[in-house]
């Protein structure tokens, strides 16, 4: 008799024992029920989806779903003669925008895709175009500066490259230009290689040197939106009680 070591019956046992019939199995076997005979369908491989029968339609909060939405509809209200954006992220704010407009989209990385509407360069924000000074009355730029320099996305380490970014920035957009602006917010720290995250503060320091500031909304931490709220004193030293929150602005160049 062959010997087998550590062999366990009762675990074998335990390996090949059905599982426990879930509501998987009842739907699957209420379809074949219903399919009877019929091959207009044939079953192929079972492809379990098992987390959405209990979850909501659709998950409309945080960061990305408020600020692309709410800037996409201040962009349709102003109606601008250009629009460009630098770095937004593409299926969401620029989507949204280039279902109604021309919209122009410059990014450090490559981006292979045609669409209607959509006109894309690539350029390091870090260092300007030389042909884009005064270049357009309308520009945005959301999610994205919080990014430079920290070769995430293959830009090259700078410690000043989100001052670069917008310093650039600036002198794209016209005088009596729009600038919709949006980067994370809360006590000011890098989270390395991620991000960073900007005091409120300190926004509104740099930003007012050659803007002024017409409206401020912001997503708190648990991803609700608060529209065009009053940058008081209380409010911008608390980053309006954000750890990592959003800051969204609407900025005119002087």
């Amino acid at each position: 008799m062959v010997k087998i070591d550590n062999f366990n019956i009762k675990k074998l046992l335990r390996s090949i024992k059905r599982k426990k019939r879930t509501w998987f199995d009842d739907d699957f076997e209420d379809y074949k029920r219903q399919m009877g005979n019929d091959e207009t369908f044939s079953i192929g491989k079972l492809y379990p989806i098992l987390t959405d029968k209990h979850d909501q339609g659709g998950v409309m909060s945080g960061h990305y779903f408020h600020q692309d939405l709410y800037v996409a509809r201040l962009i349709h209200e102003a109606n601008p003669v250009k629009h460009v954006d630098i770095g937004s992220r593409t299926d969401g704010f620029v989507a949204h925008v280039a279902s109604f407009r021309d919209i122009e989209l410059l990014d450090i990385r490559d981006i292979k895709s045609n669409v209607k509407n959509i006109h894309f360069r690539k350029a390091d924000l870090m260092e300007l175009p030389k042909d884009m000074i005064d270049y357009c009355d309308s520009i945005s730029s959301l999610h994205a500066i919080e990014h430079f320099g920290l070769g995430r996305y293959n830009d090259p380490v700078d410690y000043w490259g989100y001052l670069k970014a917008i310093d650039n920035i600036t002198q794209i957009l016209q005088s009596g230009g729009c600038f919709y602006f949006s980067v994370p917010i809360g006590p000011q720290r890098v989270e390395f290689n991620a991000h960073r995250v900007f005091s409120v503060t300190y926004l509104t320091t740099i930003l007012s040197k050659n803007f002024d500031i017409t409206s401020f909304s912001y997503v708190n931490d648990n991803g609700d939106f608060f529209e065009n709220i009053s940058l008081n004193d209380t409010n911008v030293n608390s980053n309006f009680g954000c750890h990592y929150g959003c800051g969204i602005f609407t900025l005119l160049k002087r």
